[in-house]
């Protein structure tokens, strides 16, 4: 159900293609079984950097990317909260371990019932540490099979796409530091826009803060998008946002993001230096 990448005896993360269950999730509720996520992610201390089904939010599960409003035809579906359509693994693009990246690459199904709807690739690259961090690579590509398919995202909230689901040690904690370009922010923030959010804390039995930083390319459709930050555990990448946007059958949507792990609890010149240097690489091509 899961595979596993290391550095050496170090792990990095686990990526879940299999249906996994949580027992503690009551047996009639819809969320206690799921599959097509990233959990757990590693901290370069070897903390366990996010959480998998929390009781505070059951549909929760580590990095993974779903959608509250997902339209075809006149239904309407939540593959948020996994009503009437799930993610299903079908098979691996491909699984390779080298000197400087480990490599993921996964084609999943959103299904409604039997019936594939969406296509759905998946690339992962894992990166060896560079000093005190380490860079995840995401890359998804989705095509609706044959009808076109209608996003949007949580009103006045706009999750609906990428999200990391960290392990702080409490909602409340007050080692919990949500950073964003202009800098720590005192409360949630609810459809911003934001180029990059980075969510430290306290994680298992490490003694000291460290954390992890989510970057958006700057490639990214309707950049920078807006997005939903909790300091209890979530951040949030709302695309295409609030308002309602269709995609057709055969037409690929490309999404690119960097999770950048970070050793310590840094400033936001450091977060946002790296993030220049990311957005520095995208913007190169080949003349």
């Amino acid at each position: 159900k899961s595979l596993g990448l290391w550095d050496g005896e170090a792990p990095v993360l686990v990526y879940n293609h299999g249906m996994i269950t949580a027992e503690h999730v009551p047996e009639n509720d819809r969320r206690r079984t799921r599959a097509c996520y990233v959990h757990p992610v590693y901290g370069l201390n070897g903390e366990m950097l996010t959480e998998d089904f929390p009781r505070d939010h059951y549909h929760h599960h580590g990095i993974f990317w779903t959608w509250p409003h997902v339209k075809i035809d006149d239904q309407e579906y939540d593959l948020w909260a996994d009503r009437g359509i799930k993610q299903r693994f079908v098979g691996w693009l491909a699984k390779e371990a080298g000197p400087v990246a480990g490599v993921i690459g996964v084609e999943n199904g959103w299904f409604v019932g039997d019936t594939k709807v969406m296509i759905e690739r998946v690339w992962i690259r894992a990166y060896k540490p560079a000093g005190e961090s380490r860079s995840l690579d995401l890359e998804f590509t989705w095509i609706p099979v044959d009808k076109p398919i209608t996003l949007w995202g949580a009103g006045g909230k706009s999750y609906g796409g990428l999200t990391v689901r960290f392990a702080p040690p409490s909602g409340n904690d007050p080692n919990t530091v949500i950073t964003v370009p202009s800098g720590r922010t005192s409360g949630d923030l609810p459809e911003t826009p934001l180029a990059w959010a980075d969510f430290t804390s306290i994680f298992g039995d490490h003694p000291t803060p460290s954390g992890a930083a989510v970057f958006v390319d700057p490639n990214h459709p309707d950049y920078p998008p807006t997005w939903l930050t909790r300091h209890y555990g979530p951040l949030c990448v709302g695309w295409p946002g609030i308002k309602p946007k269709t995609f057709e059958p055969g037409k690929p949507i490309r999404l690119d993001y960097r999770i950048w792990i970070h050793k310590t609890a840094l400033e936001t010149a450091q977060i946002q230096q790296a993030y220049d240097a990311y957005a520095g690489v995208a913007a190169c091509a080949w003349k």
